[in-house]
């Protein structure tokens, strides 16, 4: 580790993200835009028991360059991020206190975002959505009680523009390492008439990657119309998006890390010489849109309710080069070739989604001076069908262009109700009650799950505490209880059964003008926790399975601290122990129970810092520290599965010019992410097989791994234009 790595280390144990809330001289905070009745429902406050971090517009605009979300998140507190491509663009990924993406709850307005089937969330398919974000909440555990797949490691919300009283323009561009290349146009008409504002973006980012052949072109839009009048809200939304990516999520040995880092197998085969080649459109296409109709009602000063309709359809397919496949696979008759038989052949094929994904959301909320009380809920359904194309066969046997080698539907409806309140009992101490009931149907036919009807009804109570010392300090205390189903690729690896959360946590913030810390400690207790093996399906999807008990215990801690009038500093840190209990395991032909082992993708320390230097209010560069320490790829503590400790710090910098003509003002922005040029791999998969090598019965396990190697030191400049 660098010395500068270490030292933040050791003050952020002093004290310790960027961010727990906008800085405000009380506990209190800061007056919400009108907007945010749209996630009031599923959002807390420091008054309510839950542990979170914000990021608004402000704060993601000078690092807003092009790359993903996740990417800009991934200095809050006991978050991971990773990318496929390197850089990124392209195919991103986030964890959260250990869990991956699947058990983020992500909703967008309230609307749940996962995919129904695999509950992943894929920010590839709506990229530059930064852009027209105005703000995410991002909490930690359990949470408050959401739309959509229940949240296991965290549930983050986020909310699209506001609307804008005044009209604007505005056009950013920016590029950078690899052949990155962000374009985007956004314009807002601002309020006609005094009630009526369209706004929309067009986006296009193109980019190389860092991994050979791993290829982004992305395109998305985002339009809305919005309506107001002094006690209604409405808003009309469409966005979504269309990309193309070379493929990237084989991975490399450690081998191959050493000698060819940016090695990418994807596509590979040999031609009719011997000669090795890669196909060119080795690539997923696949496109996405959504709409949304929100509508807020102010009923009088005590009511207001929300409903959201929404509808979403995507469809798209992975298209690959398949070498010496076997004719079963698509249903080929043998054939015979100058007398001989011919049963495998060179081929293209397509592995189409198709879905559609729709349903409502709503809630009421009732508030005086000490209640506040919300009824919500949702209906939701999910109709996804699978299939195969074989579009191109060296030996085409007695098929045809487009043949369909597999045909598999299935349907997923989520219902659920909950009721929230948080009652003021006196000056120092208010209660909070949330109480969910869900009820998930899953259906699919597919070769790879089997024959799935499954129902599940889930109870999901949680309680708390808060007290407040005084307006600067409060405690909380709660305990919230999740149920989760198993996920598509659950099923494909066996008969998984649900799993159940207890999560506790205590916690302490403080708030003052020039000072915010936030210290909670949490303890996570698993029943049949599907944690992550460590291996791959066919498709590049992780694998899970059931391991009885398990638990996650750590403590989290970070800062917002101003150093007089012009430094900023925003530590944070993570320290956990993540544990499967008696985790038993066949090796070498022996089940053996190995005891209590670290469970896969679970660093035991995360450390984030940003400093920024503020010498005007046009003005400001920040450095970036991010920390992750060593973790397993799998359950068994097996060295071969280590993902080294790695740091990375980002320096970024904002300088905006004042005009006094058509063009308002001009940002330019620059990002020098990995400054040290570290060699980092923040990603991998892990897998065993028993073989018996020398045929006498003697069975041995072999451990392989492999690695998604990070960019080493990479830019993004821009500039973004305003009307």
């Amino acid at each position: 580790m660098k010395p500068i790595v270490t030292i933040l280390a050791l003050v952020g144990l002093a004290m310790a993200s960027q961010a727990q809330e906008q800085q405000a001289d009380s506990l209190e905070g800061k007056k919400v835009v009108l907007d945010e009745v749209f996630v009031s429902a599923i959002r807390v406050t420091n008054q309510t028991p839950v542990t979170y971090s914000n990021l608004t517009k402000d704060q993601i605009k000078p690092r807003n360059l092009g790359q993903d979300i996740p990417i800009l998140m991934n200095f809050l507190p006991s978050v991971v991020t990773t990318s496929d491509a390197g850089a990124g663009v392209g195919y991103t990924g986030i964890r959260v206190r250990g869990s991956d993406a699947t058990r983020v709850n992500v909703t967008i307005n309230g609307v749940p975002y996962n995919d129904a089937e695999s509950q992943g969330t894929f920010w590839v398919n709506m990229p530059d959505f930064a852009s027209s974000t105005e703000s995410l909440q991002l909490q930690r555990g359990v949470g408050t009680s959401t739309n959509g797949a229940g949240a296991f490691g965290a549930s983050l919300n986020i909310l699209t523009d506001a609307y804008s009283e005044d009209a604007y323009g505005q056009i950013a561009s920016s590029i950078g390492s690899f052949n990155t290349f962000r374009n985007n146009l956004k314009f807002s008409t601002g309020l006609l008439n005094d009630h009526i504002e369209i706004a929309g973006r067009l986006s296009r980012i193109t980019s190389d990657g860092y991994i050979d052949r791993a290829s982004s072109e992305l395109e998305s839009y985002f339009l809305q119309g919005s309506y107001k009048d002094d006690n209604t809200l409405i808003k009309a939304l469409l966005f979504g998006g269309h990309e193309i990516t070379y493929q990237s999520w084989f991975g490399i040995d450690a081998a191959t890390l050493e000698s060819d880092r940016t090695f990418n197998p994807a596509g590979i085969y040999s031609d009719e010489n011997g000669i090795t080649r890669f196909y060119d459109k080795e690539e997923d296409n696949y496109k996405q849109d959504h709409a949304q109709l929100l509508w807020n009602e102010q009923l009088n000063e005590h009511w207001n309710t929300n409903v959201a309709l929404h509808y979403t359809r995507g469809r798209g397919y992975f298209e690959q080069f398949r070498e010496d496949d076997d004719f079963d696979t698509y249903g080929f008759t043998p054939l015979n070739v100058d007398g001989e038989e011919i049963s495998t052949t060179d081929l293209i094929r397509r592995r189409w989604l198709d879905n559609d994904f729709y349903g409502t959301v709503f809630s009421a909320n009732y508030i005086t001076d000490k209640l506040n009380f919300i009824v919500g809920g949702g209906y939701n359904k999910y109709e996804g069908d699978h299939f195969g194309e074989v579009i191109w066969a060296r030996f085409a046997s007695n098929s045809n262009i487009r043949d369909r080698y597999y045909d598999d539907n299935s349907t997923k409806t989520d219902f659920n109700i909950y009721t929230k309140a948080n009652y003021k009992l006196d000056d120092n101490w208010s209660a909070f009650g949330d109480l969910q009931y869900r009820n998930v149907a899953y259906k699919a036919n597919g070769e790879d799950t089997g024959l799935v009807d499954d129902t599940f009804n889930f109870f999901n109570p949680k309680v708390g505490l808060v007290y407040d010392l005084n307006q600067n300090n409060n405690f909380y205390f709660s305990y919230a209880v999740a149920n989760r189903e198993p996920n598509r690729n659950d099923y494909e690896n066996g008969n998984p059964e649900p799993e159940k959360l207890n999560d506790f946590e205590l916690g302490w913030r403080y708030v003052s003008s020039g000072f915010q810390v936030s210290t909670n400690a949490y303890y996570m207790n698993y029943k049949n926790q599907l944690v992550l093996t460590g291996e791959l399906n066919d498709v590049g999807a992780p694998l899970r399975e059931n391991v009885g008990d398990s638990y996650r215990l750590g403590i989290e801690i970070d800062a917002n601290i101003n150093l007089g009038a012009k430094f900023q500093w925003s530590p944070n840190m993570a320290l956990s122990t993540n544990k499967n209990k008696d985790f038993v395991f066949q090796r070498d032909g022996v089940v053996q129970n190995l005891g209590n082992t670290n469970i896969a993708y679970s660093p035991n320390v995360v450390v984030g810092n940003r400093i920024a230097y503020v010498p005007s209010e046009n003005f400001q560069i920040a450095a970036l520290t991010k920390y992750v320490g060593k973790q397993y790829m799998g359950n068994i503590d097996s060295e071969v599965s280590t993902l080294d400790a790695y740091s990375q710090t980002d320096l970024n910098i904002q300088y905006v010019i004042k005009c006094n003509s058509i063009v308002k003002s001009i940002t330019l922005s620059g990002l020098v992410n990995n400054i040290f040029n570290q060699l980092n791999v923040t990603n991998g998969y892990f897998f065993t097989f028993d073989d018996d090598f020398s045929n006498t019965g003697t069975i041995t396990t072999v451990e392989g791994a492999g690695f998604y190697p990070q960019a080493g030191a990479n830019f993004l400049i821009g500039a973004t234009i305003n009307f």
